[in-house]
């Protein structure tokens, strides 16, 4: 299919990757490859170029006055960053080889950390969701969650992948996270990381003909366990379903797109990109699903974001059912990575994506058509009003 991912070499990324989930925390990021065309646009900006002869100025006079030892190396990591840093985009950063590397396990789906998934929001750094089942998850951590320190150290003056390797650690080494919720006063929580494995698919029969099925994120594995998934229902007799994308963060494009084909019809549109304004590609569906035309409900709530909130609007806006739960996270922009020569990468934002109807998504999220709570209340009872009502409705 278009734009399906392909990875040339074992256990390396292509040369292009887009990068459609948020950032992840203890986890690493996910992605996914777009179709091989790059239309690239030019602006007045596009043919400036600032005088880079200051910045070997600078490093000369560091090399005369700086009283200490000068890393050429650290300065001109320093250097890439702060380039990038200058955009002032949270999601285009530079990628130093071990953090390449971090992107890499994930997409294989392991890595040593709590698990959890943080982005910057209004200036804050934000946990998206805490993984299923994860150490994280386990130790009372929620979406929405503002971290305003780590080990003691203020989160504020930290760059994403600073607050990133800080979290991160050894399996069995303790780290801990003071966190703000809601209104309430600032909550210390500490975790003992772990290896984080993310089982994609989990799917179980409910009442009334009614199979479940959660997606954890779309990682490469997804949609051949959804398949099964799929199967195994209706083998179960499921003659409706009930779409989990609670606390998903996203992750390859071709995933979201090959999940919206179990539940579409053939050659309907998925997403739509657009760049500086202009749409330059419309993804759609590729026929084959076994869900088309079951009576569906798709949770969704704030850890949902990219690659979820793709799949939710595509389904919404082609009426394949319905959405309930609380508003999506609000993540719409597109990454490209670009390998350098040295294992680095370079993970830009180059486009935004839309939902069929015309909705953006970053920034905003999507909004259910039935909104229904999750509180800490429910959560400490051992409840899911989201999940009742979802049964509720397809009961009806």
């Amino acid at each position: 299919m278009k734009g399906k991912f392909l990875n040339p070499e074992p256990s390396r990324f292509s040369v292009r990757n887009t990068l459609i989930a948020v950032v992840l925390l203890a986890i690493g990021f996910v992605g996914g490859q777009l179709a091989p065309t790059v239309v690239t646009f030019g602006g007045p900006a596009a043919n400036e170029r600032p005088d880079f002869n200051e910045l070997s100025s600078i490093y000369d006079t560091l090399v005369k006055k700086f009283d200490g030892e000068v890393k050429p190396n650290d300065t001109l990591e320093g250097a890439k960053a702060g380039l990038v840093a200058g955009l002032g985009d949270p999601y285009t950063v530079y990628l130093k080889p071990k953090e390449a590397k971090d992107l890499e396990d994930q997409l294989n789906g392991t890595l040593s950390g709590v698990g959890a998934e943080v982005a910057i929001r209004n200036n804050k750094l934000t946990v998206v969701s805490p993984i299923v089942d994860s150490p994280a998850a386990k130790a009372g951590v929620r979406a929405g969650d503002v971290i305003i320190s780590i080990n003691g150290q203020d989160s504020s003056t930290m760059t994403l992948d600073e607050a990133v390797s800080k979290i991160r650690g050894p399996k069995g080494s303790e780290v801990t996270l003071k966190i703000i919720r809601g209104s309430s006063e600032p909550i210390e929580i500490k975790i003992v990381r772990d290896v984080i494995t993310v089982p994609s698919v989990k799917s179980s029969m409910k009442e009334n003909g009614i199979g479940y099925i959660q997606l954890t994120q779309f990682g490469s594995d997804t949609v051949a366990k959804l398949q099964q998934a799929a199967a195994d229902l209706k083998a179960q007799g499921a003659t409706k379903v009930i779409l989990d994308l609670r606390n998903n963060p996203g992750g390859y494009l071709d995933g979201a797109v090959d999940v919206s084909s179990q539940f579409l019809p053939d050659g309907k549109t998925v997403v739509e990109e657009r760049r500086q304004g202009r749409t330059v590609e419309r993804l759609q569906t590729t026929g084959g699903g076994q869900l088309v035309g079951l009576p569906l409900v798709v949770l969704i709530n704030e850890g949902s974001a990219s690659a979820s909130e793709i799949v939710a609007g595509a389904l919404r806006d082609n009426k394949a059912g319905q959405l309930l739960g609380e508003k999506s996270f609000g993540k719409g922009s597109v990454q490209e990575v670009i390998k350098l020569g040295d294992g680095a990468e370079l993970k830009v934002t180059v486009a935004h994506w839309f939902t069929p109807s015309g909705q953006g998504i970053d920034k905003v999220g999507i909004k259910p058509d039935i909104e229904v709570k999750l509180e800490q209340a429910d959560l400490n009872a051992g409840r899911d009003p989201q999940l009742e009502r979802a049964i509720q409705e397809l009961s009806k």
